[in-house]
């Protein structure tokens, strides 16, 4: 089994990103998978964002919804998608999620209003 697969066989990804002084912040994500790249949805204007504008190094290891680690970490590289790559990052998570990617976008939109949802293609190593 590839590190993807590994890595997109559950719901949920402990996605790893590093601060300016190198520490890690780590965030449980829904991911999805097409290829031999894995993608989450995030907001644009998240600390995730934020850190990987400075570092698209990220550190990747399944986990469940909570951020509770149940596999080996793995490094990998994130990058920053435009409109049309959040689009299909979007798409492939609303297929994977189904009625539950529906029901908290439509609660995104209504408490934020318009969304700032921005999509990462992340690459594992390994």
């Amino acid at each position: 089994m590839s590190e993807v697969e590994r890595l997109s066989v559950g719901k949920y990804l402990s996605l790893g990103t590093f601060r300016k002084s190198g520490a890690k912040v780590a965030t449980p994500v829904w991911v999805t998978r097409d290829g031999e790249a894995l993608y989450v949805i995030t907001g644009a204007s998240s600390g995730k964002v934020k850190r990987l504008r400075n570092n698209p190094e990220v550190e990747l290891a399944p986990c469940d919804m909570r951020g509770r680690i149940s596999g080996a970490a793995v490094p990998g590289t994130a990058e920053i998608l435009d409109a049309a790559g959040t689009k299909k990052a979007q798409d492939l998570a609303a297929k994977r999620y189904g009625l539950m990617y529906r029901i908290l976008t439509l609660r995104e939109k209504f408490s934020r209003g318009p969304s700032d949802s921005v999509g990462l293609r992340i690459t594992p190593q390994g």
